[in-house]
């Protein structure tokens, strides 16, 4: 690892004025970025501290949504009474991610903005496109099992990493950010990009802008009630998803009244299903509509050589979640 100068910012202006700097970049939890500094993907100059400033709350929003605070660790989220019983998919989201240790010192903010798993971007021998624009995707004849199937180009096939961003692109958000020019929100789904032929930039944010809080959606009582989200990935524990999915669903007399469906680690972003969505709205609740609704969205996959067993399990995946949830209001 390269020496860094470190300070820590007392509030959110002096943050953005300390990044405005070269080589100057922020730190909140450091679960992912210390990590990649360790391996050499990011040598930053300084490191300007964000994560004791005053975005450290859990609190009502107007309209009945939640607004938490973008240095809020990840565990206190999933404990929190109003995130448990009125946003359940996202606790089990967060709960569902790294380890204990780690839910502990991640942020809020730092969970949105952490950067793909894929081996060649973490590894600074090998050509990226991410992390070195121009210099190729070897992951596209290479080692792909676990990487995109959706929305992806031939500049690049990376998967986004959070469990979290999926809950919220499920059930809607608003980023807010400060920066250079001041304020600004970005919704959820909108704030992760597709790679194009820019995959160096995994979200919309300009350079210098500083996450401070996101702002929840109200869930309406009837979906949080019948909401989840599952994993399926290669160990029980700590380890990164090959497929996930956030649901929740209304019905009432059989038919499904509205739906909210997100995966996950299909994508270079949390993968908003909306084809399936629009599907189930109005049909009968059951496994046929519920594998019609899987079939639209996943019509739009592009598996490369090794991971279109990602399609089926992806499928099967939410075919079954949303059979389980309808099950239960039978």
């Amino acid at each position: 690892m390269r020496p860094f100068a470190y300070e820590r910012a007392s509030d959110a202006a002096g943050a953005v004025a300390a990044v405005a700097q070269p080589g100057a970049m922020y730190l909140g939890g450091g679960t992912n970025l210390v990590d990649l500094m360790k391996l050499g993907v990011e040598s930053p100059e300084r490191l300007v501290d964000v994560s004791r400033l005053p975005y450290d709350r859990i609190e009502e929003a107007p309209g009945g949504g939640l607004r938490i605070g973008a240095a809020v660790r990840n565990s206190e989220l999933a404990a929190d009474p109003a995130v448990r019983e009125r946003y359940p998919l996202l606790a089990l989201a967060l709960l569902s991610g790294a380890s204990g240790q780690l839910r502990n010192v991640a942020t809020i903010g730092g969970n949105l903005l952490q950067r793909t798993r894929c081996g060649y971007f973490q590894d600074v021998s090998k050509p990226c496109n991410k992390r070195r624009p121009g210099s190729g995707c070897p992951a596209r004849e290479g080692d792909h099992r676990n990487l995109a199937i959706l929305g992806h180009s031939e500049a690049c096939v990376a998967t986004h990493p959070s469990d979290m961003a999926v809950a919220l692109a499920a059930i809607g958000a608003e980023v807010h950010v400060t920066g250079p020019d001041g304020q600004r929100t970005i919704p959820i789904p909108g704030l992760h990009r597709l790679p194009g032929d820019e995959p160096s930039r995994d979200t919309v944010l300009e350079p210098g802008e500083l996450i401070t809080a996101l702002e929840l959606e109200p869930l309406a009582p009837t979906l949080a009630a019948r909401s989840t989200y599952r994993k399926v990935r290669d160990r029980a524990s700590f380890s990164f998803a090959v497929v996930s999915v956030a649901a929740a669903v209304e019905v009432a007399g059989g038919t499904v009244r509205d739906c909210r469906i997100a995966l996950g680690a299909v994508a270079h972003g949390p993968w908003r299903a909306w084809r399936a969505e629009e599907s189930l709205r109005g049909a009968r609740a059951t496994e046929a509509s519920f594998a019609a609704a899987a079939d639209a969205e996943l019509a739009q996959a592009r598996p490369l050589r090794d991971n279109a067993f990602k399609v089926p399990l992806a499928r099967n995946l939410l075919v079954a979640t949303l059979a389980d949830l309808c099950e239960e209001v039978a």
